[in-house]
């Protein structure tokens, strides 16, 4: 079989190499209390689009930080409580269109697509200009106080929208369940990771996870150029790069993973040069809730044949 990383008994046992910095838990346990002071002020506004069995809004709150988050909400017009999905777009993306929401809500789920702050949709990025920032959200805040790091509002985010789906009337909170691939994928790890009331999550080829690793294979590039873009403008002699990676591990899903509780099915592509396998394996390796993974052995970062329908088929499981 041919290599792009780890030969697989050495990727099931690999542990990572980004630098855990000391008081990540402190990080992460007053980014919560910040999130949960917010008043979220969640909104519905009817969409333009709607359909004959499902009610389509746009769903807007306030996350940490005063930004104005925007997901789209499908809601079926079954009687409920429903289950529920959240679902989290690729790197640069949005939500989506309101019509790949409908198989879900056919089979009865309440379905909520989170549009990232900043990048291809509705939510606002406030930490500087009101609008899209696009590209570069993995060093935004970087020379800044760590609480400022972008990724972090972005993870909250996703926490908090669960959170919501959580407290809809209609939704049953014993059965909300996460999805998403690529920065999709590590947003699902870091929504059930930080709203440990995520029954069950799919991640495909998570992003995010293990940046030194990235580096050191010589692929900070594609989704992880911006890396090496920091590197050439600010730290062109290297003489800062344990701290910068070391920062960076405030937002490297790998050391967030033992805090998911719900059941975890995840994709991952041997030759995925995007966000190579190893990098995946780190975050896998440390969950310690239930898990499977499912291995694609000649498949890149690119469409996994079936992932959609076993994602599904999971969530369906015991419905």
């Amino acid at each position: 079989m041919p290599l792009i990383d780890m030969p697989l008994d050495q990727l099931q046992q690999y542990q990572g190499t980004n630098p855990r910095p000391a008081d990540f838990d402190e990080y992460w346990d007053r980014a919560i209390a910040e999130m949960r002071a917010v008043d979220p002020q969640v909104e519905l506004v009817p969409s333009t689009f709607q359909s004959p069995h499902a009610d389509c809004f746009d769903l807007y709150f306030t996350g940490v930080r005063g930004a104005r988050i925007h997901a789209k909400y499908v809601r079926p017009n079954v009687p409920g409580p429903h289950p529920a999905v959240v679902l989290f777009h690729g790197y640069t993306g949005n939500a989506g269109d309101w019509s790949e929401k409908l198989a879900y809500a056919s089979l009865g789920f309440s379905v909520l697509a989170l549009d990232c702050r900043g990048q291809g949709g509705s939510s606002e990025d406030i930490g500087g200009v009101k609008g899209n920032t696009h590209h570069g959200h993995i060093i935004r805040g970087l020379d800044d106080h760590p609480d400022n790091l972008l990724f972090r509002h972005i993870y909250l985010d996703t926490a908090q929208l669960a959170g919501i789906a959580l407290g809809l009337p209609e939704v049953d909170p014993e059965r909300v369940y996460a999805a998403g691939g690529s920065q999709g994928g590590g947003l699902t790890l870091a929504c059930a990771a930080l709203e440990p009331r995520v029954k069950k999550l799919a991640p495909v080829f998570p992003f995010l996870c293990d940046y030194k690793r990235t580096w050191e294979m010589d692929l900070a590039k594609d989704a992880y150029q911006e890396l090496r873009t920091y590197f050439r403008y600010f730290d062109q002699l290297h003489e800062r790069e344990d701290e910068i990676f070391e920062k960076l591990g405030y937002i490297d899903l790998q050391f967030l993973a033992n805090r998911i509780h719900g059941d975890v099915l995840l994709f991952v592509g041997l030759m995925d040069t995007v966000c190579p396998p190893s990098t995946q394996f780190a975050a896998y390796n440390k969950i310690t809730a239930q898990k499977k993974l499912v291995i694609y052995p000649d498949f890149g970062h690119e469409h996994l044949p079936g992932a959609t329908d076993r994602t599904m088929q999971f969530f369906l499981d015991n419905e």
